[in-house]
Parts: C-alpha cells; sequence; structure tokens
C-alpha cells in the first residue's frame, strides 16, 4: 500500500526530471538486511529518497528516470510459488509499477542491459550516495566502480535536487508527521507517568516501544533513555531509577508510512526538581522558547543557534557558571563546555532527514558553511530556513565530567569559565528539551495536537496527578 495517491509519485518525478534537464537517474530501493543469518533479517526499512519517488515497501527494487527520452521504470523480480508459500502473495512488479504511475517495467536483470547502452551513448547516470554496504558493491559492480568509492561517485546534482525537493514538506507529509506526532506524545506520556525510583532505564524505553509497536510502527531511531542525560546517545540499562536524579528521554515515532517525530524531555526522578535542578532546567526551558519565538523563513539556522548560545551563556553568567564578555565567550567558543551539539535538524522521512545524502548539502550552502569550532561544528543545519521546513528545536546544557577535566587541566577559556564552580555539578547530569518545528510562511509552529508537558511546574503537576 502506497503512503499517497499515484499523483503524488508522479509529479515529484517529474518534477525532479525538470531540475536534473539531462541523464539516467538511477534511485535504488534496499534490499533485506540479515540479521545474524540470511532467513532471519531486521525489519525491512526502504530507502527513503526511494519511497519518495516510487512510493513501494518491497525489497530488491530500482527507479529509473531516462530524463532525455522521458521515460520511467521500476525494475525488480517477481516472486515464485517457494516465495508465496513463506511470505504469501505479493503483487507483480507491473502492478507495483502502475500502482506510483509508471508503465515500464522490467526484470532487475536489465538493469545492467540500461546502464551500458546509456554509456555507450555518452549520458550521464546520476546516482544517490548508499548508506548500505550491500548496495555499494552492487553498484560498484553495475558501474565498474570500486565499492569503497561509490558513495563519493554520486551525483552532487542529483543530491542537491532532492535535497531541495525533500526540505519542503507538503499538506500530506505534515499530517502524517502530525500522526508520529500524536504517537510520540503517548510514549512520552507514559514514559512520564511510569518514571518512578526502582523502575530500570530498560522497563520505560519497553513501555514506549511497546506503544509504537501497538500502532503498526516503529522507533524512529533507538531510543534514548537515561540518568546520565550527559551522554548524549545513552543507551537504556537494568540500572534502576534513583531518587534525586533526572531522567532523560530523546525517543520518536515512525509511522507506517515512514514519517517521523523525535521529542526529548527530562523528568525528576521523585517527581520534584530539586533547586539547583531548577536553575538549569529552565534556562533550557528560556532557549527552547527562544527558538518558537524568532524562527521565520529567511533567517539563518546558525544564527539562530547562536542567540540560543548567547542566551544560554547570560543565564550561567547569572548562576555564575561564566562570566566575562557574552559576545567574545560565545565568539571564542567557550559556551561549548556546556552546549556540544547543534540547535537542531531537519526531520522527515528520516529523524536526520537526508543526512545519508551528506549533511553539507542538506544544511549548508554556498553562503553558510559549516563551523570547524568545537561544539558548533556538530551543527547539522546552518542555511537560511524556508517554508514547509520542519526542523527540531533542542537545546541542551549538559555537565561532562571528562570534558571538564580535559579543558581545566588545558586551562582553557578560564576567562569565561568558573572552574570551581563547576566542579560542583560533576554528577548533574544533563537536560536537554526538544520539539519539532514547522517553518511557516510568517514564523514556525510547534507541531503535535498536544504539547507534551515541559514546563516546570506542568512537569511536576503532570507526573504527580
Amino acid at each position: 500500500m502506497i503512503a499517497f495517491n499515484k499523483t503524488t509519485y508522479i509529479s515529484r518525478r517529474a518534477e525532479l526530471k525538470q531540475r536534473i534537464g539531462n541523464g539516467l537517474i538511477l534511485i535504488f530501493g534496499h534490499n533485506q538486511a540479515p540479521a545474524n543469518y540470511p532467513a532471519n533479517a531486521y525489519t525491512f526499512r526502504q530507502d527513503s529518497s526511494f519511497l519518495y519517488y516510487f512510493g513501494q515497501q518491497q525489497e530488491g527494487l530500482v527507479g529509473v528516470i531516462d530524463v532525455d527520452n522521458d521515460q520511467e521504470y521500476l525494475l525488480g523480480n517477481d516472486i515464485d510459488i517457494e516465495d508465496i508459500i513463506w511470505t504469501g502473495f505479493v503483487p507483480s512488479i507491473h502492478d507495483l509499477a502502475e500502482e506510483v504511475g509508471i508503465t515500464n517495467s522490467a526484470p532487475l536483470a536489465q538493469l545492467q542491459q540500461m546502464v551500458n547502452t546509456a554509456k555507450a551513448k555518452g549520458q550521464e547516470i546520476l546516482f544517490l550516495p548508499p548508506c548500505r554496504h550491500d548496495l555499494m558493491i552492487q553498484i560498484g559492480d553495475l558501474l565498474g566502480i570500486h565499492p569503497l568509492k561509490v558513495r563519493e561517485a554520486a551525483s552532487v546534482r542529483l543530491i542537491k535536487a532532492v535535497v531541495d525537493m525533500r526540505a519542503v514538506k507538503t499538506d500530506e507529509e505534515i499530517a502524517e508527521i502530525q500522526r508520529a506526532m500524536a504517537i510520540g506524545y503517548e510514549m512520552h506520556t507514559a514514559a512520564m507517568k511510569a518514571c518512578r525510583p526502582g523502575v530500570t532505564e530498560k522497563e520505560i524505553a519497553g513501555i514506549m516501544e511497546g506503544i509504537v509497536a501497538s500502532k503498526g510502527s516503529k522507533v524512529s531511531f533507538l531510543s534514548i533513555v537515561t540518568m546520565h542525560g550527559e551522554i548524549f546517545h545513552g543507551d537504556p540499562s537494568l540500572r534502576p531509577l534513583e531518587a534525586g536524579r533526572l531522567l532523560l528521554c530523546d525517543a520518536g515515532a515512525e509511522t507506517i508510512n515512514n514519517y517521523c517525530s523525535d521529542n526529548t524531555r527530562v523528568t525528576p526522578i521523585n517527581g520534584k526538581f530539586t533547586q539547583k535542578q531548577r536553575d538549569i532546567y529552565s534556562i533550557v526551558e528560556a532557549c527552547h522558547d527562544l527558538v518558537i519565538e524568532k524562527a521565520r523563513p529567511g533567517i539563518k539556522w546558525m544564527d539562530m543557534h547562536l542567540d540560543v548560545c548567547r542566551l544560554m551563556t547570560d543565564r550561567l553568567k547569572d548562576l555564575g557558571l561564566m562570566k566575562g564578555n557574552t559576545e567574545d565567550a560565545v565568539q571564542a567558543g567557550a559556551h561549548a563546555m556546556f552546549l556540544q551539539h547543534g540547535l537542531g535538524h531537519m526531520m522527515g522521512m528520516d529523524v536526520h532527514d537526508m543526512e545519508g545524502l551528506g549533511q553539507v548539502y542538506v544544511g549548508f550552502d554556498d553562503e553558510v558553511r559549516p563551523s570547524t569550532q568545537f561544539g558548533t561544528n556538530c551543527l547539522r543545519c546552518g542555511r537560511r530556513i524556508q517554508p514547509g521546513w520542519v526542523l527540531t528545536d533542542e537545546p541542551g546544557i549538559y555537565f561532562i565530567p571528562a570534558l571538564i577535566d580535559k579543558w581545566k587541566a588545558e586551562g582553557l577559556h578560564r576567562d569565561f569559565i568558573n572552574y570551581d564552580l563547576l566542579d560542583t555539578y560533576r554528577d548533574f547530569g544533563g537536560i536537554r528539551l526538544e520539539d519539532d518545528i514547522l517553518i511557516t510562511e510568517t514564523g514556525c509552529k510547534v507541531l503535535g495536537e498536544k504539547t507534551i508537558p515541559y514546563h516546570i511546574d506542568d512537569v511536576e503537576a503532570f507526573i504527580n496527578s
């Protein structure tokens, strides 16, 4: 079952042809991936760009667009009776092609002949960088490229065209993201209700992932559930939750049609924030809300990130953790003691939307280039934002003992950081607040019909109700 009407896929391919102008475009779907032996596979996940233009969830497909001759093809192999015994009926490649408005279908073996014919005519062959090694080998064999050189041989022209199209979400895509947000709301509120001393991180993660599975969906990335919020990708463990600490949950849902949500919430395990926790949380909360207030078309996301860094620095100065001139501190990168990642990333069919195509093409352009400064170099998007983009708003403050020790030993940024006071926060952990925003014509809108509680009083009231 395709996600949208066939006219959606027809118009997307037509626009791609117009943007590219000439050449033979190859867009590869994913193959089944074995977990530990061939018959025991991971849950199948189709390539997002293949889904965007060709819509079909079946494994082993390749979409071909001959721009010069205005022809489109869906290639794949029909299953036989032995496959049907194990998996049930699967539509023919011809039927799959017709569902998305393509009249030409063929066995996968014909792909090599199509490529050879294009080469003989001097036709440019364009493909996207694959993220899976089996496709690197498949493309390498097809085009005579060493598999490890396949990603760098991908067409930049095609990458940029796909990024520009996929970045702007249509109303039907936004509706699908809203469905993911509704599942995400259930996940996070269930986690907040279950958060209490003695429950394990694994139990919290299991509750959230059970909700996703019950909706016929899956998590949009491996759930981050941890009392050690200073570890960005902290996997849930069997460690029981401890009173007085904070639990950070960064998790999202991916709908059956492969659109994602991504939220982060921090919950006091015994139901009430300490004053120290409230002080840091309130800074992150203010930074989060600054984005909602200020984000609008035409501003550089790099500037939005730096505005958040300035506000965070000002507020940390109020607590005595930072000092000196705010602008000088941010320019020097001293704020990265506390915020070591970027403000947010694009989101859509990939929770880090299109990151596999090359982040330098997704989040940057000739006007705005990636930073090389520690912390800011992890910003995944810096260029001017546009209506229809969906971005995450996820500032955070983290106290990483190893980073504190390193910078202190090196005497780094002593003019801006109060190391004596900072040492008293070594066991604090970290706080991140994350929501997903749609850039509108005049500003931005937080997605989700219901807001997962995040204001301090609302969080305490919710978990104690």
